[in-house]
């Protein structure tokens, strides 16, 4: 069976740590013989970098499954964005001060630093000029950026996007205005190829249109011969729903999107509570 698992709010605990909870069930699962994978937004460099604190190998479904690296650092498949079709919407995007964006090649997060001093600034507001349901995420983004092994921050993207051998797989927009987030989700939907997914209300993620985690852990299953009834998937946000509609068995976190738990088989703890340690006793009861 192949076993795949999201990073944010699934895997990692609020620290963005891999618990010895989590580990050690892990572990169990592949001296059983099954396959545990990665499937997450992050680069395949931050992911890496979390499984090799906590001594662990496995393949990774990196960037919302733009690319696909095996346990052994082999690059199996991977799926860039056009640059030449992004670059107007980028460039929109950088005269938006409401607009916070990064950008992801194959072993970056690049961010503009103009950008950053403005993230910075949102997350020092007060509780009363930042609605409630949004506190949270903000507090969560910043933790991320200082979590995030391989963040570069630049001048000026253009000399990103100059770049002829840096692929581009994955966009990142953030913002407390909605009306000008559905604007970005607007213009890069007139771009065709490009697939618009969210973590939160607050965000969207842009990959090309085959690049997804449902396409990403599909390709890996058949990398090992495994039919989608024998794909199980754990994950609690609104950019797992592909996976959770390719997989032969689906579990969601206690604290995950509410779609996530109308569609799941499974509901199990969340991911302070160790919810993937619960999840794979429950997989491994049931095989």
């Amino acid at each position: 069976m192949l076993i795949a698992l999201d990073m944010d709010g699934t895997l990692l605990n609020e620290q963005g740590r891999i618990s010895a909870e989590n580990r050690e069930a892990i572990v169990q699962a592949q001296s059983l013989g099954h396959i545990v994978a990665i499937a997450t937004g992050r680069s395949y460099m931050d992911a890496e970098r979390q499984l090799r604190l906590a001594e662990l190998e496995m393949p990774v479904v990196s960037l919302n499954g733009a690319m696909i690296t095996l346990g052994d650092g082999v690059l199996a498949a991977s799926q860039p964005l056009d640059k030449n079709d992004i670059i107007p919407v980028l460039r929109w995007m950088n005269e938006m001060h409401e607009l916070y964006y990064e950008i992801y090649t194959a072993d970056n997060v690049y961010v503009e630093l103009d950008k950053r001093v403005r993230l910075e600034k949102l997350s020092s507001l007060s509780d009363e000029e930042v609605p409630d349901e949004v506190g949270w995420l903000l507090k969560a983004m910043i933790n991320k950026q200082f979590q995030q092994a391989a963040v570069s921050y630049v001048e000026n993207m253009e000399e990103i996007w100059s770049r002829e051998d840096t692929p581009i797989y994955k966009a990142l927009a953030f913002s407390l205005n909605r009306e000008l987030l559905k604007e970005a989700s607007t213009r890069f939907a007139e771009v065709p190829g490009l697939i618009i997914t969210a973590s939160h209300v607050n965000n969207i993620e842009i990959n090309h249109e085959q690049a997804n985690k449902g396409a990403g852990v599909r390709l890996l299953a058949e990398h090992y011969g495994l039919p989608p009834e024998q794909v199980a998937v754990m994950g609690d946000s609104y950019n797992d729903l592909p996976m959770f509609e390719t997989a032969g068995y689906r579990i969601a976190m206690e604290n995950a999107a509410p779609i996530l738990k109308e569609t799941a088989d499974f509901i199990t703890l969340s991911n302070e509570n160790h919810g993937v340690a619960a999840g794979l006793r429950h997989l491994l009861e049931k095989a």
